[in-house]
């Protein structure tokens, strides 16, 4: 009996010792599992980077043979030209691009990423004689801020907007507009002579925008008031297109130059200081077309400073040049207009204000001269815009001289459109 419990006993000190080697021999499996895992996963992902890395090369060398033809400024093999974009020297560099390579150059944005730089009315005539949709990567950002319009719309949804459209942006429907457009550019010009009474310094930029705003909001929604005093207005004017042209005619003069010569006895360069101005009795909308100079100053104006600094396109099928150099389809082109309008092969002595550049009679390519865009994407509101210039400009002249201020000159800087980095900043004197 003894025997048999010592052996019972013993049998069971080598049963718990088994159990104790095997539980502790168990939890290296999991462990080498995990590690097997970690290792198939790394292996995998090196083998994913290799060919990304693989993909990212073709997708460069690709790249580099379709722009062989366009030589561009040394770049990054990482960066590329970005530090172009970085910096507030972005239009210098642009403008030297210009007058070292012809017609466009390439612009590297990274490894992979380039954009054709145009800035050629015959590479513009040809881009934008074609329907090539606007790039998704270049827009996209702007639609939950302005939804999918004309702006960003493609194909036969964007042509189907256009065309119903177009009919409300008709020259003759936006005449009766005027007398609207002319009532808020006064309520700007009554605050600039209470805040003239002050300093004759003055920051417009600020003030233009509210004045375009509440011109906007009157035209297109009809809005009671005006955005610029921010307080409800009686005038029964104000209600309707219709009206607002007939409570614009209250102006009934203007001051015009004669066909071809500067207003307000201004001299132009190299000809004989004009007669003095004489001053015809007309309601504003039926005569915008009868201001020949003050025409050609805005439409300089536009050639100096575009609006929009450039817009994108992505080839949706082979181009060939003018010049027989041709690109595939997939390219990103960027038209800029800026460069366009300051390339001395189209334009001599590009930064000088000269406007009879556009003096009746005088010829320019047909695609040289684009701050609306153009082709069958141009901008759908460009008459409207220029009666707004040509109201606000003769407006302002009867009232007001203007002078820039020398210590704080206006540096233009490319956004989505062209504005200043640092405001604009005139000298004001009120006309007797």
């Amino acid at each position: 009996m003894h025997r048999g419990g010592c052996n019972s006993q013993a049998s069971q000190r080598s049963g718990s010792l088994c159990t104790m080697s095997v539980s502790g021999l168990s939890p290296p499996r999991p462990l080498g599992s995990v590690s097997g895992l970690l290792q198939v996963a790394s292996l995998l992902g090196l083998v994913l980077l290799l060919l990304k890395a693989a993909q990212l090369y073709l997708r460069r060398q690709w790249l580099l043979k379709a722009f062989q033809e366009f030589p561009c400024p040394p770049s990054h093999w990482l960066y590329g030209h970005s530090q172009e974009l970085r910096n507030d020297q972005g239009l210098q560099d642009l403008l030297k691009r210009v007058e070292k390579f012809p017609c466009a150059s390439p612009r590297w944005l990274g490894g992979t990423s380039v954009q054709l730089l145009v800035y050629d009315p015959d590479y513009m005539k040809v881009i934008l004689g074609r329907s090539d949709p606007k790039s998704l990567g270049t827009y996209k950002f702007m639609a939950p801020w302005i939804g999918y319009g004309l702006l960003l719309l493609n194909g036969q949804t964007w042509f189907q907007h256009r065309r119903m459209l177009t009919p409300a942006f008709h020259y003759d429907i936006l005449k009766p507009y005027v007398g609207l457009m002319a009532n808020s550019v006064r309520v700007m010009l009554d605050k600039w002579e209470e805040l003239i009474n002050q300093d004759s310094h003055l920051d417009i930029f600020g003030h233009i925008s509210l004045m375009t705003l509440d011109t906007i909001m009157k035209c297109a929604f009809s809005h009671q008031g005006s955005i610029q005093t921010d307080r409800t207005s009686d005038q029964v004017e104000e209600g309707s297109a219709a009206e607002g042209g007939r409570a614009g005619e209250g102006q009934k003069e203007e001051a015009l130059g004669f066909p071809g010569h500067p207003p307000l006895c201004q001299k132009a360069p190299g000809l004989p200081r004009p007669c003095p101005p004489f001053r015809i009795s007309f309601g504003f909308r039926d005569h915008l077309d009868q201001m020949p100079y003050t025409t050609m100053c805005i439409k300089e104006a536009l050639r100096l400073y575009p609006p929009v600094p450039g817009i994108g396109r992505e080839l949706s099928k082979p181009i060939t040049f003018p010049d027989g150099r041709s690109l595939p389809r997939g390219i990103m082109v960027m038209l800029s207009f800026y460069a366009l309008h300051h390339n001395p092969k189209v334009w001599p002595n590009p930064e000088v204000f000269d406007p009879f550049r556009f003096a009746p009679g005088s010829s320019q390519h047909s695609h040289a001269f684009l701050p609306f865009s153009g082709g069958s994407r141009n901008c759908i509101g460009k008459q409207f815009a220029m009666n707004e210039l040509k109201v606000a400009v003769a407006l302002t002249l009867l009232r007001f001289e203007l002078a820039p201020d020398p210590s704080r000159v206006a540096v233009p800087v490319p956004r989505i459109v062209l504005k200043s980095k640092n405001g604009i900043h005139l000298h004001l004197r009120k006309l007797l």
